[in-house]
């Protein structure tokens, strides 16, 4: 059963660091370009940023450019997203997703690429 599971989330101040794990279980990330996207409440999901099958090529919305990093380990089959100076815009939901059909050394942000979902872990930033 293919399976993805985040965790990492929880209540952070403003200001503050997170780091959000993606770990897949049931068949190894090595053939998928991940993704991280978020959703607030009454808002639309959202990519946040995305990363290759080797991570040679990352993307990152612009609203967290410069904040967050993506990076994968395979050999642990998990993804990660460092999340640092947190805002209280960044509270959402965040889901990791998994894109089969992508070459080898691109990622690309649209949600409807990606084929298989988290069930997502939360941020709050609030002070």
């Amino acid at each position: 059963q293919l399976q993805l599971v985040e965790s990492g989330g929880g209540l952070m101040q403003p200001g503050g660091s997170l780091r959000l794990s993606c770990a897949a279980s049931g068949f190894s990330l090595d053939y998928y370009a991940i993704g991280w996207f978020r959703q607030a409440p009454g808002k639309e999901r959202e990519g946040v940023s995305c990363i290759s099958r080797r991570g040679g090529d990352t993307k990152y919305a612009d609203s967290v450019k410069g904040r967050f990093t993506i990076s994968r380990d395979n050999a642990k089959n998990t993804v990660y997203l460092q999340m640092n100076s947190l805002k209280p815009e960044d509270t959402a939901v965040y889901y990791c997703a998994a894109d089969a059909g992508r070459l080898i050394n691109v990622c690309v942000l649209p949600k409807s690429d990606y084929n298989y979902w988290g069930q997502g872990t939360q941020v709050t930033v609030a002070s």
